[in-house]
């Protein structure tokens, strides 16, 4: 690879890791450590919703910490503990970015990944790898996201994402060396059938 593609992506890298990182919030739970978790609807200005891992938003009262260091008490309004998955909600005073998800095309094998968290108290680390299973197959959403990527405690439930800064996941935890990540359709299936438990 010649010294110009590589600055070039460089810098492309680091413009994604900066857009991640303003939908990448702290999540901190009294007598637990600190965890991440993504802005995923950004509501009206005032409601915003984020998701991150069950495991890390423990309890019903949690503190959000947004990228620009605003902090504001947030509650679950929906848990999985099966999935490992939460949904909080906290109040906004302005319109914030939420994550872009990736509707297509489908993730490949050895496409580049990137994930964020907060780990060892350092905000907003990145680290890259690459998928190693879990495209779909037959139009089926698989389990988990696999990739071969380098996470630490304070990744769980924080994004990961393609080269672009497109959320395909949520980290969860790592199993055999791979890190595993809850795919982006689960968890917009999942809120869709909590949201209509919730109004019925």
């Amino acid at each position: 690879m010649s010294a110009p593609i590589t600055a070039r992506l460089a810098r492309e890298l680091a413009a994604v890791v900066d857009q991640l990182r303003r939908a990448t919030v702290q999540v901190r739970t009294r007598g637990a450590g600190i965890g991440a978790g993504v802005l995923w609807h950004a509501g009206d200005g005032s409601r915003a919703l984020v998701i991150t891992n069950a495991h890390v938003a423990r309890g019903n009262r949690t503190t959000i910490e947004l990228s620009d260091g605003t902090v504001a008490s947030a509650r679950a309004v929906a848990r999985d503990p099966k999935r490992d998955l939460a949904a909080l909600e906290f109040a906004a005073d302005r319109d914030l970015a939420a994550a872009v998800g990736r509707e297509a095309p489908p993730l490949e094998v050895g496409e580049l990944v990137i994930a964020l968290g907060h780990p060892g108290g350092l905000v907003g680390a990145a680290t890259l790898g690459i998928i190693h299973a879990g495209s779909e197959r037959d139009g089926r959403t698989p389990r988990w996201i696999q990739a071969d990527v380098r996470l630490a405690p304070g990744f769980s439930g924080g994004p990961l994402a393609d080269a672009q800064g497109r959320l395909i996941g949520i980290n969860t935890m790592v199993r055999g060396g791979l890190a595993l990540a809850v795919p982006a359709a689960t968890i917009d299936a999942w809120l869709r059938r909590s949201r209509a438990l919730v109004s019925s």
